[in-house]
């Protein structure tokens, strides 16, 4: 694609997976030595500036892309291109959603006033994964232009799913187990519900000791025997999950994206998910529901999804792998991202999925 990209992460171990570092192929994975309290969950790196600043020293760095906001890293990036006269293009990954802004709202206040204001102000470009988040980003009183390029998906082989012959069902939630997830709209659905056969997994890290709460909300609605809590998985253990669900759950409060629910669709799985994600084209392709936060309009969801017979949601699962192919191809999205650069770079005359202010 005539484009050579260095990739910038804090680093305080070496990663299990080594899966987890890109191809060098494609990419110049730079790990930066960071320092972690385990106690607070703070990674901090003092060499991260520097690690950046040698790299545009060269001149050779074009365009500097980061992503999230709020992190020293970050304000390292944006001090790094203001020091070299670099376009800066900042990505806030749903960072500026209202549910996020609100949630630990307090320091985020501190370091809007302390840098994170002046680092947004001073980027050429912002990239939004919805139209959804460019309203976000708007409201904040940003007038750059924003870029709406979803994120990409890497889609696995397209295979028949299983008529399960099991007396149990299962829904697949997958995702951090954070507040904003709504597990507990989940657990007080599913309570309502009940659905005879089913049986609710949920998949993925403990954050900041969410699941706890969350247990004992199963606990205590005495849903034990409906609920299954497994840790992350990767491989061939996540690809058969996804295969074997009846329906996939995020009854998110605020999303940028959602990454999950393009696996699922990937995966032919139909999707139930919040209007609190910017998943309208489930409606469109008819390939899963999208709903109002709260703990009834996902409970008549669920009540839905549980009625279908296997053949009629494999059905909808098909419809939703045609959505992930059609919208969400790494190809596809890879050159529209590298047009936005361009265009940045005045190579080009500005794309569709630029947004002037």
């Amino acid at each position: 694609m005539g484009i050579s990209l260095h990739l910038f992460s804090q680093d305080w171990h070496t990663p299990d997976d080594a899966s987890a570092i890109p191809d060098p192929r494609y990419v110049n994975t730079h790990l930066v030595r960071a320092l972690y309290n385990p106690t607070s969950g703070f990674l901090y790196s003092p060499f991260y500036y520097q690690a950046i600043a040698d790299l545009c020293s060269d001149k050779i760095v074009r365009i500097i892309h980061d992503h999230g906001l709020w992190l020293p890293c970050n304000h390292a990036a944006a001090k790094a291109a203001r020091k070299f006269g670099i376009p800066l293009i900042i990505q806030p990954r749903g960072t500026l959603e209202p549910w996020a802004l609100s949630y630990r709202a307090w320091k985020k206040r501190l370091v809007w006033r302390i840098y994170q204001q002046a680092n947004l102000k001073s980027a050429s470009l912002l990239v939004a994964t919805s139209e959804q988040e460019a309203e976000s980003i708007r409201k904040v009183g940003l007038r750059q232009p924003i870029a709406i390029i979803p994120n990409g998906l890497e889609l696995p082989a397209r295979k028949q799913r299983p008529f399960l012959k099991e007396p149990k069902h299962y829904a697949l939630f997958l995702s951090r187990i954070h507040p904003k997830k709504g597990l507990m709209n989940l657990v007080d659905a599913w309570g309502n519900v009940r659905p005879e056969g089913w049986q609710m997994v949920v998949v993925g890290p403990d954050d900041g000791g969410h699941r706890a709460e969350v247990e004992r909300a199963v606990q205590n609605a005495g849903l034990a025997g409906c609920f299954l809590f497994v840790e992350s998985v990767e491989g061939a253990a996540k690809e058969q999950l996804y295969r074997e669900a009846g329906f996939f759950v995020l009854p998110t409060f605020s999303e940028n994206f959602g990454m999950a629910v393009a696996e699922a669709l990937g995966y032919g799985v139909p999707v139930i998910t919040t209007r609190g994600a910017p998943w309208e084209g489930l409606l469109r392709y008819k390939c899963g529901w999208w709903v109002n936060i709260g703990v009834e309009p996902l409970a008549k969801a669920i009540r839905e999804a549980t009625s279908l017979s296997d053949a009629e949601r494999h059905r909808m699962g098909d419809r939703g792998r045609t959505f992930a192919e059609r919208e969400f191809s790494l190809p596809k999205l890879a050159e529209r991202m590298l047009a936005v650069y361009r265009w940045l770079l005045g190579l080009r005359e500005r794309p569709d999925d630029v947004l002037l202010g």
